[in-house]
């Protein structure tokens, strides 16, 4: 028993023995604690039902040849602002759903993560060149704010009725550049669910014709910034030393273990790059299977970590006056529930079903607790048996078949490379030649 609270009722998030099922099996328990139908089991199976049928993927890019799989796992165990949440996650790396699983279950005791985020504001850009006076620009823009943000508005009626729209703008100056001194206006609008690319380049564009006259100047670019700073994400998780405790270190110690090695993550670029790894391990697969742009936010979480002029993590490692290690986390998290992909793909559809998703921020905030869980799992794995052992151990079976497994000889080699310690292919070639 550890020092957290205990939650006796029935929590949905936690399966006993999940990972222990078969796929079928581990989807049925999945959908019932979801307190889904079995008709949706289709929607998460890949090219065994068609649930992205080859017209729909021609749909949705050009050149379309083929679709190209990847496994989509479910992280269980999360309680996040008090909800329990059953995580869809595609990704292709071994370990990172059993990280975030074992590393939630953790939490889940201690009071589950908490998160808040900021309203979905993002930025559109509007390059202007060519200009000889850029205060003089910067202060005509300024003065007509209204009618800008009223002509943007124009361009989606509905975001407005949702309560949404352009909201501010800004005027940046830069005095030099390789092409000349340039000015930038940035509209700041408040997207709703959406992720809001679409829609903030609409705006661009739809205001460029006036921010050329108002300034004298040409417009350039009309894009977007995946640097959503005005869309942030904020999270913490509190947990006593005895909660990380296990048979081979204390619990004091591997807290400890977790909070130096997170500190050189602050220090150091080379080991923030890694770090950083580690927390988009878990935001991404979450990304991919609601169908929404995972390089949008790779590329916005980076710049941000970079933001203060040298690149460094985006948690932070600490133990309190008590004792008790405090993880906290802050990025950009531009992700929507409408639009795009998320809304024309089967699986993105159910996976959002899944979680039982209201919104743009709520699942803006499970993806970053996803997130800091998957960090805390690498850290507590470097600050005692290292990265590799647990690793291995779930990436035996890619061995194997590797090295030609098929049917049951997998399970067979694996088993025995996993009780060897000795996981590689020539190994389980001469394991799969004995059997």
């Amino acid at each position: 028993m550890t020092e957290c609270n205990k939650n006796n009722k029935v929590i949905n998030s936690r399966i006993e023995n999940f990972r222990h099922f078969s796929p079928e099996k581990r989807l049925a328990k999945a959908l019932h604690h979801a307190n889904l139908d079995t008709s949706d089991s289709a929607l998460f199976n890949g090219s065994d039902s068609g649930a992205l049928s080859m017209t729909m993927a021609n749909a949705m890019i050009e050149n379309v040849v083929g679709k190209f799989e990847l496994p989509l796992g479910i992280a269980t165990n999360f309680v996040i602002n008090g909800t329990d949440y059953l995580i869809p996650m595609v990704v292709e790396e071994p370990s990172v759903v059993a990280a975030a699983s074992h590393m939630a279950k953790i939490v889940r005791d201690c009071g589950g993560f908490s998160m808040d985020s900021d309203l979905p504001i993002m930025r559109a850009q509007v390059q202007v060149l060519g200009l000889t006076d850029l205060a003089a620009a910067k202060a005509r823009l300024l003065a007509a704010s209204s009618e800008l943000i009223e002509l943007a508005n124009r361009r989606d009626k509905i975001l407005i009725e949702l309560g949404g729209g352009c909201q501010e703008i800004e005027v940046h100056l830069f005095e030099s550049s390789a092409v000349g001194p340039m000015l930038v206006m940035h509209l700041l609008v408040d997207v709703r669910d959406a992720m809001g690319a679409n829609t903030v380049n609409s705006m661009a564009e739809a205001v460029a014709p006036l921010v050329e006259e108002l300034s004298g100047g040409t417009v350039r670019l009309r894009i977007l910034s995946n640097l959503a700073d005005r869309r942030m994400v904020r999270g913490k998780v509190r947990i006593p030393p005895s909660a990380l405790a296990n048979e081979q270190f204390d619990g004091v110690e591997v807290a400890q273990g977790i909070v130096e090695a997170g500190a050189l993550s602050l220090i150091d670029p080379y080991r923030a790059a890694t770090h950083n790894k580690g927390i988009m391990n878990g935001i991404d697969p979450i990304v991919i299977a609601t169908g929404n742009d995972w390089r949008a936010i790779e590329a916005g979480a980076h710049a941000w970590a970079a933001m203060s002029g040298r690149y460094k993590a985006l948690s932070n490692w600490e133990i309190d006056a008590q004792g008790f290690l405090i993880g906290t986390i802050e990025m950009p998290m531009a992700l929507g529930i409408v639009g795009g992909a998320t809304k024309t793909h089967p699986t993105a559809q159910a996976s959002l079903k899944l979680m039982n998703i209201k919104s743009a921020r709520e699942l803006a905030e499970v993806t970053v607790a996803v997130g800091l869980a998957q960090n805390m799992a690498a850290l507590k794995a470097l600050a005692t048996e290292g990265i590799q052992k647990g690793h291995m151990a779930l990436h035996a079976k890619n061995v194997a078949i590797a090295a030609g497994a098929e049917g049951a000889d997998i399970e067979a080699v694996t088993k025995e490379m996993v009780s060897e310690g000795s996981i590689n292919v020539q190994r389980a070639k001469e394991l799969l030649a004995g059997l």
